[in-house]
C-alpha cells in the first residue's frame, strides 16, 4: 500500500486575509454593546462585522478540502489534528472565564456590590451544565437558550461539528465542475433561507449555528473544487488580469456592504457571495491585493487570528467592570469614544499574540507529538 502523502502548497494570501477579520469582530462586539459613532461609512462597515464568521467557516471548508483532498485521508488522524488546533484555546479561554467570574464575584462581595456578571445588562449563561458542554465542544449544538462562558467559542463548537461530518463533504468534493457549482449554490441557498427566516439576518449562533456553519462550509468546499478545476488556466493569467479581478471583486464586496442597509436584516445575505468570490480571487496568490496580504505584519496577524478571536472576550468583559476608575484628562475624556475601541483592538492583538505563543502553538505541537508517539515512521 502506498502511504505517501502530498502536501498542498501554502496559500499565503489567505493567511494574510485572516489578519483583519478577528479585529473587525472585536470592534463589532464592542460597538454592539456600547453604541456606534454616528458616522455612517464607519458604522455600517463595522455593524456588518458579524458576517466575517461566514468568511472563516467558508475559508475552513476551502482549506481543509484542498489539504485533505490531496492526501490519503485518515478520519482518526484528521480529528486528532483538528482537536490539537482547536481545543487548547477553547480550554484555556474557558478556564480564564471561570477565573474571572470567581475573582469578580469575590471582589464584589468585598466591596458590597453586585458582581458584574449579575448585572441586568450582562447576559451570560454560566451554569455547570454549560461548562461541561464547553469542555466537550457541544455548547452551540442547540442545547442552551443563549451563549455561554466564552461566548465567541460557539464558533469552535460548530467547527468541531463540521470536523465530525467532514468525510461527507470530502466525498462530495471528488466531483467535477458542475458539482462544485451545485455545492456553492446549495450553501448559498441555505444561507439565503436562514437570513429570511431568522428575523436578524445571519446572526445565528447558539441555536441554529450548526446549520449556518454547514452552509458556509459547503460554500468553501465548492470553492476548493472550483479552484482545483480552474487553477491550471488561472496560472496562465497575467498579474495584471488577476489584480483587476481582485479589485473588481473587492469593490463588489464593499458595494454589497453599503447597499444592503443597516445590519441584521435579510439583505445581509448578499455580502456572502461577494465574500466567497473574494476568497477564490485571492487563492491564486498573485495580484495586487494578494501581494498586499502577504506582507509580514498581516501574515503574522493572520497566524494569530484564531487566538485574537478566542481571547477577545476577556477584554470585552473587563469593559463591563463598574468599579472605581481613575479620572481621565479632559482631552482623553472628550475623545474616549474613539480612543477606547482603538486601544481595545491593540490590546486584543497583543493578547492574541501572547495566547498564540504561550498556549496555541506549544499545545498544538505537544498534542501532535503525543498523537504521533508510538507510530511507525511511515
Amino acid at each position: 500500500m502506498n502511504t505517501t502523502k502530498t502536501r498542498q502548497p501554502e496559500i499565503r494570501a489567505l493567511i494574510g486575509a485572516r489578519a483583519l477579520p478577528p479585529l473587525l469582530l472585536v470592534l463589532y462586539h464592542f460597538y454592539e454593546g456600547h453604541g456606534y459613532q454616528h458616522f455612517r461609512p464607519f458604522d455600517v462597515f463595522i455593524a456588518k462585522g458579524y458576517l466575517w464568521v461566514e468568511f472563516f467557516f467558508a475559508l475552513s471548508g476551502f482549506v481543509l478540502t484542498l489539504v485533505y483532498g490531496a492526501r490519503k485521508f485518515s478520519y482518526g488522524e484528521f480529528l486528532k489534528a483538528r482537536l490539537a488546533r482547536l481545543y487548547p484555546l477553547q480550554l484555556a479561554t474557558l478556564l480564564i472565564m471561570l477565573a474571572m467570574m470567581a475573582f469578580f464575584g469575590w471582589l464584589a462581595s468585598v466591596n458590597g456590590t453586585v458582581p458584574m456578571y449579575h448585572q441586568q445588562y450582562y447576559h451570560l449563561y454560566a451554569t455547570w451544565q454549560s461548562f461541561i458542554a464547553n469542555l466537550f465542544l457541544v455548547q452551540a449544538w442547540h442545547l442552551f437558550p443563549q451563549l455561554s462562558w466564552n461566548g465567541v467559542a460557539w464558533f469552535v463548537s460548530v467547527e468541531f461539528f463540521l470536523c465530525l461530518i467532514f468525510p461527507v463533504y470530502l466525498w462530495f468534493s471528488r466531483g467535477r465542475l458542475w458539482q462544485a457549482i451545485a455545492m456553492i449554490l446549495a450553501g448559498l441557498i441555505a444561507l439565503y433561507l436562514m437570513a429570511q427566516w431568522s428575523g436578524h439576518g445571519l446572526d445565528i449562533t447558539y441555536n441554529y449555528g450548526i446549520l449556518r456553519g454547514m452552509a458556509d462550509f459547503a460554500v468553501g468546499v465548492g470553492l476548493a473544487m472550483l479552484y482545483r478545476e480552474v487553477r491550471p488556466r488561472a496560472d496562465k493569467l497575467s498579474e495584471r488580469v488577476l489584480s483587476a479581478v481582485q479589485v473588481a471583486v473587492f469593490a463588489l464586496f464593499l458595494y454589497a456592504i453599503y447597499d444592503t442597509g443597516w445590519s441584521h436584516n435579510p439583505l445581509d445575505f448578499w455580502i456572502v457571495p461577494a465574500m466567497a468570490a473574494l476568497i477564490l480571487a485571492l487563492s491564486f496568490d498573485r495580484g495586487v491585493i494578494a501581494r498586499l496580504l502577504q506582507t509580514r505584519m498581516l501574515m503574522r496577524l493572520g497566524a494569530w487570528s484564531f487566538a485574537i478571536y478566542m481571547g477577545q472576550s476577556v477584554w470585552l468583559q473587563l469593559l463591563h467592570y463598574n468599579g472605581p476608575l481613575p479620572a481621565l484628562p479632559p482631552v482623553l475624556a472628550a475623545n474616549l469614544h474613539w480612543i477606547e475601541p482603538l486601544v481595545l483592538v491593540i490590546v486584543c492583538a497583543g493578547w492574541g499574540a501572547f495566547l498564540f505563543w504561550a498556549v496555541e502553538n506549544p499545545a498544538n505541537r505537544a498534542l501532535r507529538s503525543l498523537f504521533q508517539r508510538g507510530k511507525s515512521p511511515a
